[in-house]
């Protein structure tokens, strides 16, 4: 294949360019099967720290490791093609100091092959963004509700609520954006909140229970295709891929306890020469 009809994945560049253009499709990947069929669709897939509770089944993202994000990274990448990947950092891998942020997100970067990574931005972090961006590191920023703050915030709580928290969030996007990230995501606040931000920064937003206001829109995949039985209140459910799942493996089970399975379509067989070959009616199936 010549270099000009490979294909060619998003950039900082493309996604920027989509502000107030064309609304940014993003959805979350851990591994390369799920990243190859959501490929052709997205412009960003996120390899989210959600991975620990959606995979993993922590009771939080605070006890996901840099191992982990890096293992799953590598994952997405080998099974995409053209959307842009982008690394979430874990908690304790960019608060210390700039120096800190910067080392870890190369590691992320170099070992995956990532085109970006996101940090949960708070105002203290917006002396790592700036530290990373200036040395080639693109960054994605995540302001409103923090998953990585549970403990502090009690629980996962939608934030701009009052004028403390609505100024707060606000302070947290300008900082993030002044200190040069591509882009931001936006959990978790009123719609009011949502456009304002959107119209505050010069980046896209993209939004997750942030209403439709934001540049684009992200959803945890697993929440999206009915992974789990409960899903949170700014998830659409576009699939019931649990229930699929439950009924295949409910025949499965049946079809096993009734000795139904394996049948000779699914049997080898020895042939004449002592060569094994599969039953005559699964070739037949096949048209040989």
């Amino acid at each position: 294949m010549s270099a000009q009809n490979q294909i060619r994945r998003k950039t900082v560049r493309d996604i920027a360019q989509a502000k107030g253009a064309t609304p940014i499709v993003c959805l979350t990947a851990y591994d390369a099967p799920m990243a190859k069929m959501m490929d052709p669709f997205c412009d960003l897939i996120l390899v989210g720290d959600s991975v620990g509770m959606v995979v993993h089944g922590l009771d939080s993202t605070v006890g996901v490791s840099m191992e982990m994000m890096i293992l799953h990274g590598q994952a997405v990448m080998r099974g995409s093609s053209q959307a842009m990947v982008v690394v979430d950092m874990p908690f304790g891998s960019y608060e210390t100091n700039p120096d800190v942020a910067f080392l870890n997100a190369a590691r992320i970067m170099k070992e995956t092959g990532c085109q970006a990574i996101k940090i949960e931005s708070g105002e203290y972090a917006a002396g790592a963004v700036a530290h990373m961006v200036e040395r080639g590191i693109p960054v994605m920023a995540h302001v409103g509700l923090r998953p990585q703050a549970v403990n502090v915030d009690g629980g996962f709580r939608a934030k701009g609520r009052s004028d403390i928290e609505r100024k707060r969030v606000m302070a947290e996007a300008k900082a993030a954006d002044e200190a040069g990230c591509f882009a931001m995501v936006v959990e978790g606040v009123a719609e009011d909140l949502a456009e304002e931000i959107t119209k505050a920064v010069s980046c896209p937003t993209i939004g997750i229970g942030a209403s439709v206001s934001c540049d684009g829109q992200v959803l945890v995949t697993h929440d999206m295709i009915g992974m789990f039985d409960w899903t949170p209140k700014f998830v659409r459910r576009y699939g019931d891929v649990r229930g699929e799942i439950g009924r295949a493996v409910e025949a499965y089970a049946a079809d096993v306890r009734g000795r139904r399975f394996p049948g000779e379509e699914e049997t080898y067989t020895m042939s004449s020469n002592g060569k094994t070959k599969q039953s005559r009616i699964a070739v037949k199936k096949r048209g040989g």
